[in-house]
């Protein structure tokens, strides 16, 4: 425990500012959305929140919506006119009341496609903001890979049995130069099984082994047991490690569509296995998780952490499409079934569902908060 808490203490100073930085631009956004499609269709809006708890700052704005930056910074609200609470529950007794002027402003009141709009464009804002961090990203500095140099060994590999350490640097195989790490794959499998020659420098030295690859178990990116064809080696992502390749303007939109659609279909991916029992949930992060990875992300340079919060922008907008009352996947639900049927749903499935959402919500975040205590090398 007392390690933990020394652990926490060097963690903070650096994890803190980057997890803020992050999670307060990925926020914002997100309910900029939110607010701005309410505002266009004249619904007005009360609260405008980054974090949750009571106000570090807050003000009004001309249109009578309070701003505030919060002292929990784990998410933040949009509230409306009509509304109940910050989970854009209805406020029935008070719509009831309201005045014939006063229902024109109101969410609950406003029509279907309407309120759909505003709880879609939340998630939206979350996907066009990324692809705009990862354009910028692409074209004025490249996209970010790594190069030749090797990060781990495996115990017990080809490579490690060949002498192979980490911090060397493959050089060529067969005679063939390699400059990303995405080479050496590529080269081991045009190997075929049969052995290779490959050239490594170590402390500016070079020297040659021979390897032959053999079938290695190991974990893939979703923590479940894969067995492939390799050597054994891994790279990592350091400075020295980094290159950054050049993409064009023109092209820069497409690579980063293309970017957060793979974030999208890995997330899909490993939520079907998880599903079907292939991975597990360990490998589930809440607030703590994302603190350290911003922490790392951070001792990385800035290109890690901006493109840091785009992939988290990105994950943020899956969540909230989760067809999970409270979230604005629920509410489209919700609102998909007042369309289908002609009328909103009863207020007691309403509630209901609501109730259910927030129990599963918090089971969630109870169980990333779980994963990010146990999981190894936490501090």
């Amino acid at each position: 425990m007392f390690s933990a808490l020394r652990g926490l203490i060097d963690w903070a100073p650096l994890g803190l500012p980057a997890f803020l930085f992050v999670i307060t631009v990925v926020v914002f956004f997100h309910e900029l959305g939110h607010f701005s499609m309410a505002r266009a269709f004249g619904i007005r809006v009360e609260t405008f929140s980054i974090g949750f708890g009571p106000a570090i700052v807050k003000w009004m704005d001309r249109k009578g919506t309070q701003w505030k930056i919060s002292w929990i910074p784990l998410g933040g609200y949009v509230k409306f006119f009509g509304d109940l609470d910050a989970a854009s529950v209805p406020d029935r007794e008070h719509v009831k009341s309201l005045s014939e002027d006063e229902r024109k402003f109101a969410y609950p009141l406003r029509p279907v496609y309407q309120r759909a709009a505003v709880a879609a464009a939340g998630p939206v804002a979350n996907f066009i903001l990324a692809v705009v961090i990862l354009t910028i990203l692409f074209a004025f500095v490249g996209a970010r890979t790594a190069s030749t140099y090797v990060g781990d060994v495996t115990p017990k590999s080809p490579a490690a049995e060949a002498g192979i350490k980490a911090g060397d640097k493959i050089v060529a195989v067969n005679g063939k130069k390699l400059t990303y790490f995405g080479d050496v794959r590529d080269a081991v499998a045009a190997g075929k099984g049969k052995p290779l020659d490959v050239q490594l420098l170590r402390g500016g030295k070079s020297f040659d082994v021979t390897i032959k690859p053999r079938s290695i178990l190991t974990k893939d990116i979703y923590g479940t047991p894969v067995t492939f064809t390799g050597i054994g080696v891994a790279y990592a992502m350091t400075p020295q490690n980094t290159l950054y390749v050049p993409v064009p303007l023109a092209k820069a939109p497409e690579a980063a569509v293309s970017e957060v659609w793979a974030i999208v279909d890995t997330t899909f991916t490993y939520l079907g296995r998880m599903i079907s029992g292939r991975a597990d949930t360990t490998q589930l992060s809440g607030p703590i998780g994302i603190a350290k990875v911003s922490k790392s992300a951070a001792s990385q340079g800035p290109y890690a952490l901006i493109y840091l919060a785009a992939l988290i922008s990105v994950s943020i907008g899956l969540i909230n499409l989760f067809p999970i009352p409270i979230l604005d996947g629920g509410h489209l639900l919700y609102y998909g079934c007042e369309a289908a049927m002609g009328r909103p749903l009863g207020e007691r499935a309403q509630d209901v569902g609501f109730r259910l959402g927030l129990a599963v919500v918090l089971g969630l975040l109870l169980l990333t908060t779980w994963n990010d205590l146990v999981r190894p090398n936490l501090f």
